[in-house]
């Protein structure tokens, strides 16, 4: 990475930092590379789970338990590469953190209410689930708006 692309290393005049720095950003390479093999690794799960499926005696005839399941399983590995979207993305300029992580929240909450046993659940847990959802939706709503409305260029001071 060029430096001019990321926020690190910061222009401090210490070499500790300048020491710790570098320590952060060797680490955040680490996590994208262990990032890339839990994706590769969730793939490989998913067309093991289809191959498994595929070959029992009552292939197209599943139940929702196991549909719901394989559901799973796929959003887990959208989740995966949103993480690592987050990690690559953590250290460049102009880049909202704070969206991405919102971002990455709000999928993980979906993919809870799509996996859900309703039976099983509770009221309160279900309302719960509901201010999350809420909540988080606002949030990436309101911080949106914020990036959008900043990057705006003011035109108003023409009279």
């Amino acid at each position: 990475m060029k430096e001019d692309d990321t926020t690190f290393p910061l222009n401090v005049n210490s070499p500790l930092v300048n020491f710790l720095q570098k320590i952060i950003l060797w680490s955040v390479n680490l996590l994208a590379i262990l990032m890339t093999f839990m994706v590769i690794w969730t793939v490989l799960d998913v067309i093991f789970i289809i191959y498994q499926k595929s070959q029992e005696s009552f292939f197209l005839i599943t139940d929702i338990d196991e549909i719901l399941s394989i559901f799973g399983v796929f959003l887990v590995v959208l989740i995966a590469i949103e993480i690592f979207v987050n990690i690559i993305l953590y250290l460049k300029k102009g880049v909202s953190h704070l969206k991405l992580v919102m971002a990455t929240a709000l999928m993980a909450i979906a993919r809870k209410v799509i996996i859900l046993d309703y039976d099983l659940v509770d009221v309160w847990h279900m309302a719960g689930m509901s201010a999350l959802i809420l909540a988080l939706g606002f949030a990436y709503w309101f911080i949106a708006r914020t990036t959008y409305t900043s990057a705006v260029p003011d035109n108003g001071a023409q009279k």
